[in-house]
């Protein structure tokens, strides 16, 4: 193992002192490091919008007396579950800015993000809508009981239990989303796997390269399980035992 690798120069190929080099002179480990930050930026941004989008998406497919966003709520999870995210990908790179011509200029980044957003969502609807549907009907009941509107009850008394119950497959997923990220390669975003393409490539060492992509995959996953299981023990709700959410189906 020749794990000096990281510390060549990008264009000399010489080894350089402390590994890091300045400016437009960088080193494979500046290289592999910037390209993080893009995995970090992708996933996270998917992942907020992933939340926004399926919350919406679940909250609307347990409506009462509302079968059209029922039906579209259905239909959004079955539209974007079935089809295969790098084909989702390339949908958003190639076809969309066709028939919308106005975003023939956005960059490649956003792209990628609202497909791996989007994508994502649709399982998270899953898990809000299973979520909701966990929790005794008597909760919902004493929320109109209260003279709550619908808004109202789903925003105080059926979301924050939900989201309690679903905490652990939305660790799963924000975990998944940090993998699923790595279909930016695809459309030239610098993010990890498109590094160890490029730099196994030039350097001829692609054991050390892509054993590096695969640690810093891996210290990402466990940052997120960290910081969901925290979130997970500080709101749980003592004495509650949920139903399973089926959030994996």
């Amino acid at each position: 193992m020749d794990w000096q690798v990281f510390c060549r120069d990008t264009l000399s190929g010489d080894v350089i002192d402390g590994c890091l080099g300045t400016g437009n002179d960088p080193t494979y480990l500046n290289w592999i490091f910037n390209a993080w930050g893009w995995t970090v930026g992708v996933s996270l941004t998917a992942l907020v919008i992933a939340l926004v989008v399926g919350s919406l998406v679940g909250v609307i497919r347990t409506l009462p007396n509302s079968p059209v966003l029922v039906r579209f709520g259905n239909a959004w999870v079955e539209l974007f579950r079935n089809i295969p995210l790098l084909v989702q990908i390339f949908l958003w790179y190639h076809v969309v800015p066709a028939l919308f011509p106005i975003m023939r200029d956005f960059p490649p980044f956003i792209l990628v993000v609202l497909a791996l957003g989007l994508f994502t969502s649709a399982r998270i609807a899953e898990q809000v809508r299973s979520g909701i549907e966990a929790l005794p009907r008597g909760q919902r009941y004493a929320g109109m009981a209260l003279g709550f509107t619908t808004p109202q009850y789903y925003r105080y008394v059926l979301l924050p239990m939900a989201y309690r119950i679903i905490l652990p497959p939305l660790t799963s997923e924000s975990m998944n989303i940090f993998k699923n990220s790595a279909v930016a390669f695809a459309v030239s975003i610098p993010e990890l796997t498109q590094f160890a393409l490029q730099a196994g490539e030039e350097t001829s060492r692609p054991i050390e390269i892509y054993l590096g992509v695969t640690i810093l995959y891996v210290i990402s996953a466990l940052i997120i399980n960290r910081i969901m299981a925290f979130i997970e023990k500080r709101s749980r709700v003592p004495g509650f035992v949920a139903a399973s959410t089926g959030g994996g189906h």
